[in-house]
């Protein structure tokens, strides 16, 4: 089979037909959300919540890729770093998509609310679960935590991309250093803040439920999920044209053993939590798993099991399906793994006699990706394509580069023909 890195000479995909793909989702998902927001209120804010984690991963995800990218100074990544950024700066518009969730909070009633401890404020109830959590788990608090997230991530994001375009301009150390300040900060913001996240939007759903493993848990599922669709997108700009002599196969390579390597780190963490709670045993966490192995949640759960984990790692664990146009399916794959996953987590609260992909769960996946599609794709085209000064970018094309004082060496000498 074929190899990514294997057309350098063909011709660039036509993908003219596909231009305008965004605006048609945009204007069928807003349509069809709509329409489920006016049919089935509470559905429709479920759905919406659904697609928004789902997406906030791929936004999450782009962000510690570039953070990491700057840890640890890696050249391979290189090639994948700017449309990272991309991917990151769309977390500031997340917060414009994070409205109707905050309006669901601020002035939804009884069960037309997400969070049902929200709606025992509201009543002036209170129970053991949410009186030990304090002060968190309060309405003020719900929204301070939203604006520190937005806030930190939007910091990072603009400030990381920032110094990456004016490295474009000036190459200097500087911006090099810069990056690896944000980052050396950022890593700890990011994983507060992704842990606050995954806590007070999702987790929070059941309130009466204890897991210390939540926020590691959505982290590997978001940049699990991240790395295939960087597969994905940088086979596409190979071809297309704009990485063709910028991602080589060290690229792909890494990036799928990023994938294997995720996989099994999911897997690692989502057994764990499960294990520890069942060990324990304990009424306020073991209720969670209990509610998902009712109905047909456990076939989700089946789902979750063979299709997010073991059939992910039996086909990476050949090292050159990596590099073969197989990887794409496999990326499809994943996102549908990623989706019922998050369905997984948040609609039992709704559906609790088994998985119902209702209209509105479409509709709001096709609006919101639509949305973040195109903001995604004004961004790329509105700048180079990939770092043109990053010090790594030789190393991350296999070209090598002699070091200036080599170079200087064997330049001819002036005077006396020495």
């Amino acid at each position: 089979m074929s190899s990514p890195t294997d057309d350098l000479h063909s011709e660039p995909l036509d993908l003219s037909r596909w231009r305008p793909l965004p605006l048609v989702l945009m204007a069928v998902g807003g349509l069809v959300a709509a329409f489920g927001a006016i049919h089935d209120y509470r559905q429709f804010s479920y759905s919406w919540l659904l697609a928004f984690m789902f997406f906030l991963s791929l936004g999450l995800g782009g962000l510690i890729m570039v953070i990491l990218h700057h840890l640890f100074d890696a050249a391979w990544s290189v090639p994948t770093r700017r449309f990272c950024e991309h991917l990151a700066c769309l977390l500031p518009w997340m917060a414009v998509l994070f409205i109707p969730i905050a309006l669901n909070v601020a002035f939804a009633h009884g069960d037309n609310n997400l969070y049902p401890w929200i709606k025992m404020i509201k009543a002036g109830q209170s129970d053991h679960s949410l009186a030990s959590k304090q002060p968190l788990f309060t309405i003020p608090s719900f929204f301070v935590v939203a604006l520190l997230n937005f806030g930190v991530w939007t910091v990072l994001s603009r400030g990381l991309r920032y110094w990456s375009l004016k490295q474009d301009e000036t190459g200097a150390a500087e911006c090099t250093v810069k990056m690896r300040r944000y980052s050396a900060a950022g890593v700890v913001l990011f994983a507060l803040t992704l842990t606050l996240a995954a806590i007070m939007w999702m987790k929070s759903l059941q309130h009466e439920w204890f897991s210390t493993m939540y926020g590691v848990y959505y982290f590997a599922a978001s940049i699990w999920t991240t790395i295939f669709t960087i597969y994905v997108i940088t086979t596409i700009l190979k071809r297309q044209g704009p990485l063709r002599q910028v991602a080589t196969k060290k690229t792909f390579y890494f990036i799928g053993s990023l994938m294997f390597a995720f996989t099994v780190f999911y897997a690692y963490i989502t057994f764990f939590q499960y294990f520890i709670i069942w060990n324990a045993n304990v009424p306020e966490e073991t209720f969670f798993y209990v509610a998902r192995e009712a109905g047909g949640w456990w076939w989700a759960s089946m789902l979750i099991i063979f299709g997010h984990f073991f059939l992910p790692f039996l086909f990476l664990l050949r090292i050159d399906v990596k590099l073969t146009w197989a990887m794409l399916p496999l990326a499809g794959w994943a996102w549908l793994m990623h989706f019922i996953d998050m369905s997984f987590n948040i609609m039992p609260v709704l559906h609790p006699k088994g998985y119902h992909l209702d209209p509105s769960d479409l509709g709001c996946m096709a609006f919101i990706g639509g949305v973040l599609a195109w903001l995604f794709l004004k961004n790329f085209n509105a700048h180079p394509p990939f770092p043109q000064k990053d010090p790594r970018i030789a190393e991350a094309m296999d070209v090598y580069v002699p070091p200036d004082s080599y170079a200087q060496a064997l330049e001819p000498k002036s005077g006396g023909g020495h």
